[in-house]
C-alpha cells in the first residue's frame, strides 16, 4: 500500500511539473525582447544591466474600461509587461466587469488559472473535455477563490448590478489566451462558411451573418 501511495505521489509530481513552465537555472533571466536569439521564452538580459524596474509593474489599481460589447477588460501582467517574469512560470491579470458583463469563453493553452474575486459577484464556469463536456459552474462573492484547470474553456460573468473586479494568477509567464468566438469567427484568413455551417449545424446564411459580426 505504501509503495502504491508513493508511486501515485511521484506520478502526480511529474504531471504537475510537466504542465508548468520549466524552472529557472539561475537567480533570474530578465526578458530581452531586442535580442535576436530564438528560444522558448525570451533571451536573458545581461545580469549587470538588470534594474529594479525590470521586476516591477504599476497599474493594477487602475479600473479597466468596460465600455465594449462584452462588458469586461483584462489588464495582463505577463512577461510582455514585466520582463522579470521570464522563466519564473507565473503571471497575473486584473479583470474588470460591467454589470452583467462577461469575460467570454476562452482558454489558456499553457496555464491553469486561479481567480480571486475582489469586488462584486461573479458566475464562473469551465467545461470538461470530450466526450462529457460537463459545465462546472459556481457563483462567487468577494474573497472567494476558484481554479480553472489548464487548457479548459472557461468564462466569468458579473451577475450583480454594480461593477466587479477579480485578480487571476496563471501558471505561466506567457499563458496565452484563445477566445473561442474570436478564434473561430475572426481567424485570418476566415474559416470557410460551409465549414462553420456544418460545425454549428446551421444554414450557410446564418453562419455568414454571425461571422460578419466579428
Amino acid at each position: 500500500m505504501a509503495t502504491r501511495i508513493l508511486f501515485h505521489g511521484i506520478a502526480a509530481l511529474v504531471i504537475t511539473v510537466a504542465v508548468a513552465d520549466q524552472s529557472p537555472l539561475q537567480d533570474f533571466c530578465v526578458a530581452d525582447p531586442s535580442n535576436g536569439v530564438f528560444v522558448n521564452g525570451f533571451a536573458c538580459k545581461d545580469p549587470k544591466m538588470v534594474r529594479a524596474n525590470d521586476f516591477y509593474f504599476g497599474g493594477l489599481h487602475l479600473t479597466g474600461n468596460v465600455s465594449n460589447p462584452v462588458g469586461s477588460k483584462v489588464t495582463p501582467v505577463t512577461v510582455a509587461q514585466l520582463p522579470g517574469l521570464n522563466t519564473l512560470g507565473i503571471s497575473l491579470a486584473r479583470i474588470d466587469y460591467a454589470p452583467w458583463g462577461i469575460n467570454p469563453p476562452h482558454t489558456h493553452p499553457r496555464a491553469l488559472e486561479i481567480l480571486t474575486v475582489i469586488k462584486g459577484t461573479l458566475e464562473v464556469g469551465f467545461v470538461t473535455s470530450n466526450p462529457d463536456n460537463r459545465l462546472i459552474t459556481k457563483v462567487l462573492s468577494k474573497g472567494d477563490v476558484f481554479v480553472f484547470p489548464v487548457g479548459l474553456i472557461h468564462y466569468q460573468r458579473n451577475v450583480g448590478y454594480s461593477n466587479a473586479v477579480a485578480i487571476a494568477a496563471l501558471g505561466s509567464q506567457n499563458p496565452g489566451v484563445i477566445t473561442i468566438t474570436n478564434a473561430i469567427l475572426r481567424s485570418n484568413p476566415n474559416i470557410a462558411i460551409d465549414i462553420l455551417a456544418k460545425a454549428f449545424q446551421v444554414d450557410k446564411s446564418i453562419a455568414g451573418q454571425v461571422q460578419s459580426k466579428f
